[in-house]
């Protein structure tokens, strides 16, 4: 589906109040997993609150540099860039006190939450040079402890723009209904340049020394201008409209924030470093396209939406909730809100699973998420749609004239063939965007936009599903831990595709 929300500049020049300069927007149509994790923040653990993470498959609760370039895909639309993005995720609260999740914009479903990320060459007045982030940097821009404005530049970097109304940018929720809510951060550009780091995960780095948070000159202590970071997220706030009334808006941030002062970003870097800095000395445009640059290789938007990762915390964190995941109640403010003491820190492992296991009741296994196209099918030989549509459905549908592979897609649809184009497999080390439930069983899941849950026939002894799986090596911690919990092997992206039985595949 059509990543919406993707504008010209003159959107964003408003909210940066400065002159155009050369720039580069890269949408991330999808995200690779929304869940409690943080590896800046909460490494090793499950994070206090929900995020909607972007990027690289490289991401888990601990990352290094390493992890992040060995990335088997991105779900952002640069593939030189395996950087992670991360912003917490909104909720809808309820008369009734509960908490639905908000989709962002990209798919109306919470799944493929998008997010646009901005490369601003903003040299300042003395256009110094600028710099492309290092091997190993990580820095985070706003407070998710806030809950009032700080008149500082880091306040003043998080903007709101309500879609759909003829109203001013706020740097709190708009207290009115918008067709789409559109959150801004702007990162700070300045480095002292020697730390990667700081244990804050901020103090490395510096806004100017100007009553700008996004141009002027670098203070002596942070020497080093890098190129600036912004991210804008859409938020589909309008889907909510008829639920609530008046003026005190009902949208919550997962951390329990009902102000919005304490939105954040988090952005691990994973660029190749040189054709970042190529970009940032060569791209002169100020459409901010990227097909006006000619410093990267770019992907298609299914491409970005096959690339997934599994949540690794058991819980629920989408639907209807009673309470937001973790310890988060809901708080106005004005006062700077403190972590909830002894809050239960869950299990990391492996949670979620996108195929039904049926290798022993009809001898079918789970050959991976393959894609599709609506003008060229991958499995032409018969396919049919069920309001009532499962896995068993299809593949009795299939098995039933003759053939030996079953697709799923979009929840109510099969397909049927003998094999596979080599371009339309399922890729190592690439979930995919397979992960919408089918129609006739929530439980299991049927495919998705253009992507096709398939299953194949198989012989006795020779069934054996295709798992996307990696050892976590965690142990659960107790409600007073607050430490790491066991000495986890990091990274959601240790995970790799294992076929097993490979012998026995007919594509």
């Amino acid at each position: 589906m059509r990543y919406r929300g993707i504008t010209s500049f003159g959107l964003v020049a408003a909210s940066l109040l400065v002159p155009v300069t050369a720039f580069f927007r890269m949408g991330c149509p999808g995200s690779i997993v929304r869940e409690r994790a943080d590896p800046i923040v909460s490494p090793g653990k499950a994070s206090g609150h929900v995020h909607t993470i972007s990027g690289g498959s490289g991401f888990g609760f601990e990352m290094s540099y390493e992890d992040a370039i060995n990335s088997a895909c991105t779900s952002c639309s640069i593939k030189e860039d395996l950087s992670n993005y991360w912003v917490p995720s909104l909720y809808f609260h309820a008369k009734n006190g509960s908490f639905i999740n908000v989709p962002q914009s990209g798919d109306g479903t919470g799944h493929e939450a998008g997010i646009l990320i901005y490369y601003l060459q903003r040299g300042g007045p003395d256009n110094d040079k600028l710099h492309a982030f290092p091997k190993g940097f990580r820095m985070l821009a706003g407070d998710p402890s806030k809950r009032s404005f700080g008149n500082d530049l880091a306040s003043k970097a998080v903007t709101y723009a309500c879609l759909g109304a003829e109203k001013p940018e706020t740097n709190n929720f708009p207290p009115y209904k918008c067709g789409q809510m559109r959150t801004q951060i702007f990162f700070p550009s300045c480095w002292d340049g020697v730390n990667l780091d700081s244990p804050d995960h901020k103090s490395h780095m510096s806004y100017p020394a100007s009553n700008d948070y996004n141009n002027g000159r670098c203070p002596p202590t942070h020497p080093v201008h890098m190129v600036s970071l912004f991210y804008e997220v859409y938020y589909d706030t309008g889907v909510f409209d008829g639920l609530w009334d008046g003026d005190k808006q009902p949208f919550v941030l997962s951390n329990g924030d009902a102000t919005g002062y304490g939105f954040h970003g988090d952005f691990v870097n994973g660029w190749d470093v040189d054709v970042l800095q190529r970009a940032i000395d060569t791209c002169n445009s100020v459409s901010g396209e990227l097909r006006d640059c000619n410093a990267f290789t770019l992907q298609s938007n299914d491409d970005a939406n096959n690339c997934k990762l599994p949540r690794m915390i058991d819980e629920e964190i989408e639907g209807v909730l009673d309470a937001l995941p973790g310890c988060n109640p809901v708080s106005n403010g004005p006062g700077v809100v403190k972590p909830v003491a002894n809050c239960p820190q869950p299990e990391i492992g492996f949670a979620e699973s996108f195929f039904t296991d049926i290798t022993v009741t009809k001898q079918w296994m789970y050959a991976g998420c393959g894609t599709d196209d609506n003008g060229d099918r991958t499995l032409q030989g018969a396919d049919t749609r069920k309001p009532d549509m499962t896995v068993e459905k299809c593949i009795d549908f299939c098995s039933g004239k003759g053939f030996r592979i079953a697709g799923l897609e979009y929840g109510n649809e099969c397909y049927c063939g003998n094999s596979v184009a080599e371009d339309r497999k399922p890729k190592a080390g690439v979930l995919g965007n397979c992960q919408m439930k089918c129609l006739g069983d929530d439980g299991e899941i049927c495919g998705g936009a253009r992507a096709l849950s398939i299953y194949e026939q198989c012989n006795a002894g020779n069934c054996q599903n295709v798992e996307f799986s990696g050892a976590m090596n965690t142990t659960t911690a107790t409600s007073s831990d607050s430490q790491t919990i066991g000495q986890s092997k990091k990274r959601m992206a240790d995970l790799s595709v294992h076929k097993h039985g490979v012998h026995g595949s007919r594509f």
